[in-house]
Order: C-alpha cells, then structure tokens, then sequence
C-alpha cells in the first residue's frame, strides 16, 4: 500500500508579499471572444505580462488607466531554456507588484499574465505556474478560446464531421512533434506555426504519409477583420507558404476543409474587411464601430468637429431656468449634442429631467431619441417622415390660441444651425427662443497618414452623419477618393456631400446611425453580387481602380 505524498504550501520570500497570479487566456485573436472572468481579472491587475502588440491592446482596452505592462523580451517559446526565463520573469514581476501593493497598504497585488489563445496549450504555463508557486504566490488559470478552435470556427471548418471523427493538434516549431497521429484519413490535422514552420509541418505531414490530395486551408490575421483563409492541398501548400505572399499562424488539414464553401460565415460579411471612416470621435461613434464590426468591417474614427460651450452662458442659462418657470411649452432637441449640453447645464444648476414636467419634447430622428431616452425623456414628436429639421416642421402643430396655454418654444442648437426650423415655426404662431447652446469648432487636420489614405483610396466608405461632418472633412483632409463608397444619414448631408463633388452611393432610410450602417451593409451586399456575377475577385471597393458608384437605399 502507497504512503500518500506529503506538500507543503511555500511561502513567500522574506519581505515578497503573496501576490495573486492569474494565468488568462486572451483568445486567438478577436477581442470579442475574451471571457466574462478574464475582462474583470484584467480591470482589477496591477500589472499584465505580455507577448506581443496583439495582448498589448487587450490589457490596455480592458486594463486600468495606471495599469503596468510588462513586455517579455522573447517571442520564441520553443524550447526550456526560454520557459525557464520566463518563468523567472512571471515570478519577479508578480513579487514586485506584492511589493507595491504591500506600500500602498493593499496588501497583496494581482498580476495577470495574459496568453494568446488558451494559457495550457503551447505555452510555457508549466515552468511559469511553477516559479509563481515556489515564490509563495497565489494562482489562478482562467482558459481562453483555443487558436486551434478560433481558426477553424472563423474560418468555417468543423474540426469534426461524420467522416472525419478525430482531431490531431500539432506545434510545428516543436522538434518532438509527432507527425504519424495525423495520417489517417479521418483525422483532422491542425498545425501551428509560422510560414516555414508550417511549410515544414506540412511536408513532414506528407513523408509522414497524408495522401497528397489532402484538402489544405492557411488562415491568417485569424479571428479579426483582416482574416484571409486560402486553400490548397497538402502537395502544394508548402510552396504557397514559401512564396511569401501568405503568412498564417495556422493551417487545417482532412476532409473537412470543403465544407467551408457552404459553412464560411466570417469572411461572407457584407463588408468584410472594409476599412470605413467615422468623422467622429470615440465618444460618440463606439454604437457604430460596433455595428460596423458586426457586419466584419474596420471603422476607424477622425473627429472633424470640436464641441464647445458658447462664449456667452447667460443665454443658455436663462433658457434653461425657464423650463421650471412656465415659459415653455415645447422644448426642440435636433442634434445629440444639444441633448449633452442642456443636460451638463442642467447639473451645472442643481436641476435634473424634473425640470421637464410638463413640457412637450421634440426630437429630429433616432439618434436624438435615443440620447433622449438615456437621460430618462421620451420624445413627443419625431418626425414620420425626413428626419431633419425640415422633417420635424412638417409634423410640428400649428400654435392653437385655445388648446396652448403658452406659445413658447425653446430650441437648443448649434451656433451654425440653419433658420429652417426658427422661421418655420415662427410663421405657425411660435415664439421661439433659438438658444445657442453649444458651438462647433473645425477640429486639427488629422495625421499625414490618414489625410493621404483618405486621398488615395485606402478606406472603403465613408458614413456622414451631418452637413457639418462633410464640411469639415473635407476641409481638413481633402476630399475621399473615387472609389470610396459615400454613406449619408439623410438627404440634407447627401445634398452636402454632393454640392463637395462626393458621389453618395447610400442613404440611410431613416436618421440613425444603426440605419446608415445597414444600409452601407446593403450596398456591400450588392457590389459584391455583382463582382461575382461579373467573375471578378473583389472583396472591397479599394481592390480595385476605378469603380462606378450605384445608388443603393
């Protein structure tokens, strides 16, 4: 009978605190897919250890603003000795932050080590988790989506099927890899690597004795907008891989590769892989990257428009104190922004959206609605039809001395607002108070860069969500190139963007940004159709020069 083997739990280093370490998955590539435990672990670190650019961005998306990152100084994992270091590095930063921790008086710190795809596979977590032990320090593994999964599920190749009812997994840079697992014509294989690497994989694959027709897919930029997956056979992938052109970190190997002709779902996106210009800011474009991004494009923002407080508050001021005194009975919001401002004024003077009781409230379309909506206020009025100014006169009532008791009407707006609106509603009986609420200033000219790939057609569309966002861009960067694809949000900015020598190609049906990118989507949809009917191989409209606008709406 076996006498159970005795642990004992290390403690930490004299004057090292215990610090927690937590061993996370980052996933193969899109930001998306990173787990619910892995964002708070993130959110929550004092400090993360990175591999590479990719882990980078994810710690500082989901990391604190004071959030150290620790870069290791070696991509290559292939061999002990590099485990060995990095271990030793885990281990020293994660005693370090104990440190900190320990003089800001928290106790111990929380050290994430973040890992592409998931930490226990074809990394060195062995050697890490290892030294973090010995080093009396806690740990915790938190998995993540595979790079194995990731690739082929983007991709649109099941791992398994019928037929093929087993999964060979193989590192190509290992120099223990056992190529014989993979031979049978049931199994799928799945290599990672580099390019050379998995040119020598796949030849090994082959001596191994893989029948030389063996359908063959190389992804690359796996997971994210740039995906690219191209197929081969096992007989002529690996002079694929050394031409150059391709670079993937993964290639899948058995029968199961065709079925991607009817299960590809990622690289189908209507826009994929376009690269779409927001004249906007961060702020205020995140619902439309985010829509963008569902769609399988790239939005990328360059605020066009600066806000800012009038120069003289007084107006304003007294505006808004007049919602609480009686002297309205409509308030008229025809932009975000206006929304923002009264509501910053608001707080400014100890009031919140009680001051509206009462009041009727006008809104120009969905995205002001919407706005609306946030701050607790549902709109009244919206017009049924054009949602611009000219749309909400048309549905605004006449003044009707016996059913309003007041015939005030307080309109929030920009400093360069039109006069549509305040004459209109003058001429039904109104009195309006046209109130400049906020100003918009012509913001910098952005990086030489983005100027030059605007000008030279880098970007596939452009989505406008005002006059003044069209002005103002092109006033900054010059006009987009032919080829780009021009989205407006209405007929006022279409009319805008062609009186700038734009062509516009998409009008979105009703006055939301949702609406402008699914109407953009439409449009992908169909130049896309039409340069397969015409047996061309274009992805997006800045794969080819010239290209003739259609009106699609």
């Amino acid at each position: 009978m076996s006498t159970p083997r005795r642990t004992s739990t290390p403690r930490p280093a004299s004057g090292s605190p215990a610090t927690r370490v937590a061993f996370v998955g980052a996933g193969p590539g899109d930001h998306s897919l990173l787990t619910v435990r892995a964002a708070e672990l993130l959110a929550a670190a004092d400090a993360v250890v990175v591999d590479d650019a990719a882990t980078e961005a994810l710690a500082r998306q989901y990391g604190r603003p004071d959030v150290t990152i620790i870069e290791t100084s070696d991509g290559d994992r292939t061999n002990a000795l590099t485990h060995a270091s990095w271990a030793k590095l885990v281990a020293r930063a994660a005693t370090q932050v104990g440190k900190d921790a320990a003089r800001e008086g928290r106790g111990g710190g929380l050290l994430v080590r973040l890992m592409t795809g998931d930490p226990t596979a074809f990394h060195g977590l062995a050697a890490e988790l290892s030294a973090s032990h010995k080093a009396g320090h806690t740990t915790e593994i938190v998995p993540g989506v595979s790079t194995s999964t990731g690739v082929a599920a983007y991709a649109g190749i099941p791992l398994t099927s019928r037929e093929s009812g087993s999964v060979h997994i193989v590192d190509a840079g290992a120099s223990s890899a056992d190529w014989s697992g993979g031979v049978g014509e049931a199994t799928t294989v799945v290599v990672l690597g580099d390019a050379d690497q998995l040119a020598d994989g796949l030849e090994r694959l082959l001596e191994a004795g893989r029948d030389a027709d063996t359908p063959v897919a190389l992804t690359e930029n796996a997971t994210t907008t740039d995906q690219r997956t191209t197929t081969s056979t096992l007989a002529d992938a690996p002079e694929l891989l050394r031409a150059g052109d391709l670079r993937p970190e993964a290639a899948l190997v058995g029968a199961t590769v065709p079925l991607r002709d009817e299960m590809s779902w990622y690289e189908t996106k209507p826009l994929f892989g376009w690269r779409v210009l927001v004249p906007r800011t961060k702020d205020q474009a995140g619902a439309t990257i985010d829509r963008l991004a569902e769609y399988g494009a790239r939005g990328e923002t360059v605020p066009t428009i600066s806000v800012e407080p009038p120069r003289t508050p007084q107006q304003m001021q007294r505006a808004i104190k007049g919602l609480v005194t009686g002297r309205y009975e409509w308030v008229g919001f025809t932009s975000v922004n206006a929304v923002r401002a009264v509501r910053e004024k608001l707080e400014e003077i100890g009031l919140d959206v009680r001051a509206f009781a009462g009041l009727k409230i006008a809104a120009v379309g969905g995205v002001t609605c919407d706005a609306l909506r946030e701050m607790g206020l549902e709109p009244d009025l919206v017009p049924s039809g054009e949602q611009s100014a000219k749309g909400l006169l048309e549905v605004w009532p006449a003044y009707d001395e016996v059913l309003d008791p007041i015939n005030g009407v307080f309109l929030p707006r920009a400093d360069i607002a039109t006069d549509t609106l305040v004459a209109g509603l003058q001429d039904m009986g109104w009195e309006v108070d046209d109130v400049t609420a906020y100003r918009t200033v012509r913001a910098a000219p952005p990086a030489v860069e983005i100027r030059d790939a605007i000008k030279q057609g880098a970007f596939d569309a452009v989505i406008f969500t005002s006059s003044s966002t069209v002005r103002n861009l092109v006033g900054i960067a010059g006009k987009p190139h032919p080829t780009t694809v021009v989205a407006c949000i209405g007929p006022a900015t279409a009319r805008t963007a062609e009186e700038n020598g734009l062509t516009v190609s998409v009008i979105a049906e009703e006055a939301s940004s949702d609406s402008l990118v699914d109407g953009l989507a439409a449009y992908g949809r169909q130049m896309r159709a039409a340069a397969l009917e015409a047996g061309e191989d274009v992805r997006r409209p800045s794969d080819r020069r010239p290209v003739r606008s259609r009106k699609a709406r």
